[in-house]
């Protein structure tokens, strides 16, 4: 049987947060000894630390929340690219020129491994950034899930987002923090399902691929 691959963020004390953001923290507030029974955590967290999704209300005060957010387009066939000009530590921006010649022929669900987020226990001082127009390209060819080895779709010193506006009037869902270094271009099987938070802006997943395979 085909296992599945691990494309998340590991969450402990040295995964990066957004400057200023809430720090990731785990500890028992219960012990087996204190209880007489059992271990018991509390996680302390930013709804946007490692692999995470973006709901609208993230950007927009009436946009939706997440659990307003159809979980089937986090479940099902993706595919995974790669852009070599990114591995090769050129940042610059990803537009319809980096993905016109991949073909997106029932495509729901596209993921892109950059490479540009080499150390991903430091939090990045710039990334590659997708260029509002993509949106409209992308879903003009079907693609309804969008998903990113980088920590966001924007310049991380925007404040306009123009890229999470143009994905989301696209109708186009946003996963951003994959790690997606060791993982071939191909067809997949995605598993990358929010929490059923009902009030978040965002929610971490647990993203997982196994390799789909024809005949």
């Amino acid at each position: 049987m085909t296992r599945w691959i691990d494309i998340s963020q590991r969450l402990d004390s040295n995964v990066p947060t957004w400057p200023g953001d809430t720090p990731f923290s785990y500890r028992l507030t219960w012990t087996k000894q204190m209880s007489g029974s059992v271990n018991v955590g509390q996680i302390t967290m930013s709804t946007h630390t490692g692999t995470h999704i973006d709901a609208p209300f993230h950007f927009d005060e009436n946009g939706k929340k997440v659990l307003e957010l159809d979980v089937n387009l986090y479940v099902g066939p993706a595919r995974v690219i790669h852009l070599p000009a990114m591995d090769q530590g050129a940042i610059g921006s990803i537009g319809v020129e980096d993905i016109e010649r991949v073909d997106l022929q029932g495509v729901t669900r596209l993921l892109i491994r950059t490479g540009a987020w080499e150390e991903r226990r430091v939090f990045p001082e710039k990334i590659p950034e997708i260029r509002p127009e993509l949106a409209e390209y992308l879903a003009g060819r079907g693609v309804q899930l969008l998903g990113l080895d980088l920590p966001s779709v924007d310049p991380l010193d925007s404040k306009e987002l123009p890229a999470h506006h143009a994905l989301t009037r696209h109708h186009i869902h946003i996963l951003e923090g994959l790690v997606l270094d060791d993982v071939p271009a191909g067809d997949y099987e995605l598993a990358a399902l929010p929490l059923p938070l009902a009030d978040a802006d965002g929610s971490p997943v647990r993203a997982v691929l196994r390799p789909l395979y024809s005949g």
